[in-house]
């Protein structure tokens, strides 16, 4: 075998720190990519540079420029719609698992994700709501005791950080969807699998349509 010449760590600092200039609002839709640029302000060498653009092309968080190179993709509300509606099938699972197996750590460990998250939506940091509430949903993988749920929902991950960047910066106060949070932990908590897979499948596809209203014309 050849010797790998890019440790796939640097790759993936590099991915979240370009998605992180997207969801933040600091790279709008439409913004030209420039591979150098990024390279140097990130201190790294083109190629871990350009395996990330590739990934973030291939997830949907860029696309290809007029004549060459990328840009910063538009939202798509058919794609927001159809990952949703994805999302609200394998959050199901993952939602009614936890509740099955793990309902007495929901309630011993969950409300710390929750304060955490009420924390974040005080300080308006959209990063930091971001960051909560992707923590709160791999808690939740993780109670699902199945591992294939955090994998199948990676991609997914990716392109909602993006989504969820420019909806939370529309508003001057973004929306706390906290209490939504402390339902659905309660859910899992009450050891009712099909109460929590409902309320996660409704929690998800709520989230769609508020989306696509948001960043559809008036």
């Amino acid at each position: 075998m050849k010797i790998l010449s890019v440790q796939p760590n640097l790759v993936e600092q590099v991915h979240e720190a370009i998605l992180l200039e997207i969801s933040s609002g600091k790279l709008t839709p439409g913004t030209r990519i420039i591979q150098e640029q990024i390279a140097t302000e990130l201190g790294v060498s083109r190629q871990p540079v350009q395996q990330a653009l590739l990934l973030l092309r291939n997830q949907g968080v860029l696309s290809d420029a007029p004549g060459r190179g990328l840009i910063v993709a538009p939202l798509d509300p058919d794609h927001i719609r159809h990952m949703y509606d994805v999302r609200a099938v394998i959050e199901g699972l993952a939602f009614r698992k936890a509740a099955i197996n793990n309902s007495e750590t929901a309630k011993r460990e969950g409300p710390g994700y929750i304060r955490k998250g009420r924390q974040a939506a005080q300080s308006g940091s959209v990063s930091e709501l971001i960051a909560a509430d992707m923590a709160f949903h791999h808690f939740v993988y993780s109670m699902s005791e199945n591992l294939l749920v955090a994998p199948a929902m990676e991609t997914h991950w990716t392109y909602t950080q993006r989504v969820m960047g420019e909806v939370l910066m529309l508003d001057e106060k973004p929306r706390d969807i906290w209490d939504q949070h402390e339902t659905l932990l309660q859910a899992i908590i009450s050891g009712d699998g099909a109460l929590a897979e409902q309320h996660a499948r409704e929690h998800i596809l709520a989230a769609a349509n508020f989306i696509i209203e948001r960043i559809s014309p008036p």
